[in-house]
């Protein structure tokens, strides 16, 4: 029997974030129709992010700036983040165009600019588009560093603009957006084959309803990034509308399906589950980052991998003069290299140092951390400076009497000290391998021990995302199972799919991943033959 669909297309999308969005670009561009599904009204994690995207290899943006840069170097510092999660030569070809695909986000109307952050930060200033988004300087024994953090131009968190550039090239594009709209299940053919979308839509709702559905899921968005707990309880009259007015929708794919619906770290029984070290964190993304995208294909067969991999981010700049201290544990050891990106600094305190840490400052340091708070850095960088000033802090006349009161060993923070202060002071390396430029000696009282643990603490929260997802084939993007061969018709892209990313993060690679990501489904679905289903 023929199936009944109510929508067909060539190309089914689903998820409508900077994946799903390059997508159904490059889809769209094969000549193929495309139709791009999304839960809500698009945007995702990608609209709430930074907006930054990771490229290199001599970008226009880079050349503005006079930055020496090449594919080489980029692979050569990547290698060390990526690890295993992608072989070399997807590595290797992420790298090599690089250049060009942000030269093809520019085209999407996306803008960059290449004016450069003179300094180390968590993310630039309203002045600053082009910064060192990861450890580049730290690794620049094993790769030449180059800054690669290209931020959207955009004031404040730029990537609403980044996300809305991309829409606006999707829609000029022809592809057919149907919002409001949730996948519940990939439909297969009696060959195994991929042959459609089953969903739940509010498309066939009272108007009041889609429009309420629209209204309450924006009011919710912020509160959900920055008090999770208040973000679920606002989101469940959305759940409401959709449980009562949702009505069945059967998309029909042509050619393939492309999952692109985000990550899972909205959904705490599978962090409880693959990775039970990393609470007390913000999740980095909207209710939509579930896993449900990783769960359609699951259910279609898909396998998994990388998803104990969480990024947590623990940043202490700015104020810049704080990469000048040393970041110790409850023993008073030094856990890294303080000018490290602030996901490796969280790593290093989630996975070997239960979570706890504390940066010590002379008075030299924290003088000229408040003097580095007027330089004009975002709301939320200052609100957390201050709160590390502040609240987060405590002072001592000695190492050993701050150590006391923060719950520090005093005599382990004392030697930790000694041997810090000894190198900084004849020239020797930093024993963390600090780079010598942010190596400060801290020898005027008093000093201070910030609190950095990762706890819930609304000034200083601790951003966090998933990395792992369902297992691609690395030339296609399509989905594969458990015994490696390949699902006919299904892709995956972006945070639903272990990708560049999957072992590491560095700011703007997440986004980075997405677009190459994205843009490779995109074109092998549109490859594919057409199906013929029965």
């Amino acid at each position: 029997m023929p199936q009944a669909w109510d929508l067909e297309a060539d190309v089914v999308v689903v998820g409508f974030g900077a994946a799903g969005a390059c997508a159904a670009l490059e889809a769209a561009a094969a000549s193929r129709q495309v139709i791009l599904l999304d839960r809500f009204c698009g945007g995702g994690a990608t609209a709430l992010s930074g907006g930054i995207v990771y490229a290199g290899g001599g970008t226009i943006q880079q050349l503005q700036a006079g930055v020496q840069d090449t594919a080489e170097a980029m692979f050569g510092y990547l290698e060390t983040e990526v690890g295993d999660a992608v072989a070399p030569g997807t590595l290797r070809d992420f790298c090599t165009g690089s250049a060009e695909m942000l030269a093809w986000m520019s085209r999407q109307g996306v803008p960059f600019d290449g004016s450069l952050c003179p300094d180390k930060t968590s993310y630039p200033s309203n002045r600053h588009y082009l910064y060192y988004s990861g450890s580049e300087r730290s690794l620049a024994h094993i790769a030449a560093p180059a800054p690669r953090g290209h931020r959207a131009v955009g004031r404040g968190t730029s990537g609403r603009v980044l996300f809305a550039r991309l829409a606006a090239a999707v829609r000029s594009a022809g592809v057919i957006v149907v919002t409001q709209t949730r996948a519940e299940r990939i439909i297969l053919g009696e060959s195994g084959q991929v042959t459609g979308v089953e969903c739940l839509s509010m498309r066939g709702g009272p108007a009041w309803s889609r429009a309420a559905h629209r209204l309450l899921h924006k009011l919710g968005k912020k509160p959900f990034l920055y008090a999770g707990s208040l973000g679920r309880r606002m989101h469940s009259p959305v759940a409401y509308l959709e449980s009562r007015y949702a009505t069945p929708l059967r998309v029909r794919a042509r050619t393939g399906v492309i999952i692109a619906a985000g990550g899972f770290v909205a959904n705490r029984s599978l962090l409880r589950e693959h990775a039970p070290d990393y609470r007390g964190g913000l999740a980095l993304g909207t209710v939509a980052d579930d896993g449900s995208g990783m769960r359609l294909g699951v259910a279609a067969g898909g396998a998994t991998k990388f998803l104990d991999r969480v990024s947590c981010w623990r940043f202490i700049t700015p104020p810049p003069a704080f990469l000048g201290g040393i970041i110790v544990d409850r023993s008073g050891q030094r856990i890294c290299d303080e000018s490290l990106y602030g996901a490796a600094i969280g790593e290093a305190m989630v996975l070997r140092h239960d979570r706890r840490a504390w940066l010590l400052l002379d008075k030299t340091a924290t003088s000229s951390a408040w003097r580095q708070l007027r330089d004009g850095w975002h709301w939320f960088q200052l609100l957390a400076a201050v709160y590390l000033l502040t609240r987060a802090r405590v002072r001592g006349p000695t190492v050993a009497k701050v150590a006391a009161k923060a719950g520090v060993d005093p005599g382990g923070l004392a030697a930790t000290l000694a041997a810090y202060n000894a190198a900084a002071t004849t020239g020797e390396p930093d024993p963390a391998g600090k780079p010598a430029d942010v190596v400060a000696v801290l020898d005027r009282p008093p000093f201070s021990l910030i609190d950095l643990s990762v706890r819930p603490r609304p000034a200083y929260p601790a951003p966090m995302l998933t990395l792992g997802g369902l297992v691609v084939a690395e030339d296609t993007g399509q989905v594969r199972r458990a015994d490696g061969t390949g699902i006919k018709g299904l892709y995956a892209a972006g945070r639903s799919a272990v990708g560049l990313c999957s072992r590491s993060y560095v700011s703007g690679l997440s986004l980075a991943d997405c677009v190459y990501s994205g843009r490779r489904a995109g074109r092998n679905a549109a490859a594919a033959n057409t199906n013929q289903h029965e």
